[in-house]
């Protein structure tokens, strides 16, 4: 954190394929090392399977799986008066979609079967059809600020 000043945030330029940020963003933050052709390689060919398994445009397939994965609402640790209550927030929009990527990318690589395509595959098509590890994070999350609503006069 500066003393002097907020600092301005980068921009992300549009994917080369589909001119799309998300795609962008998900390259950048699936990328390891600074490799970003193979990154890419890998993501486009999740695509192509996405698209081929769904029947959908390639990239809309790959929204909506994002779009399936993004929490509205999640908790934060409190501390008053001794003790910590988790509070329910709601998530902005830039942090929804940061979570989404986070936890497609991190569940993807959790997964049994071998090479990060076929991973990375397999992710997002359970995410296209609202099932796989990253959904279920999402639903733990909404499930964890449903229990703690009685906190919410906490929030700050």
């Amino acid at each position: 954190m500066p003393r002097k000043g907020s600092v301005p945030r980068r921009e992300i330029l549009p994917d080369p394929k589909f001119k799309s940020v998300l795609a962008s963003r998900f390259i950048n933050r699936m990328m390891h090392d600074g490799k970003r052709s193979v990154a890419e390689k890998i993501f486009y060919s999740c695509l192509e399977f996405l698209a081929e398994k769904t029947g959908d445009e390639p990239i809309r397939a790959f929204e909506k799986a994002v779009d399936n994965v993004k929490p509205a609402i999640e908790v934060k640790s409190r501390r008053v008066g001794g003790a910590t209550y988790q509070v329910p927030i709601e998530v902005r929009y830039d942090r929804q979609i940061s979570l989404a990527i986070r936890w497609l990318i991190g569940y993807s690589r959790a997964r049994g079967e071998k090479g990060m395509t076929s991973k990375l595959s397999g992710e997002l098509l359970d995410a296209y059809n609202n099932r796989g590890g990253a959904v279920k994070k999402k639903e733990d999350t909404h499930r964890m600020a449903e229990a703690n609503k009685a906190f919410a006069h906490y929030r700050w």
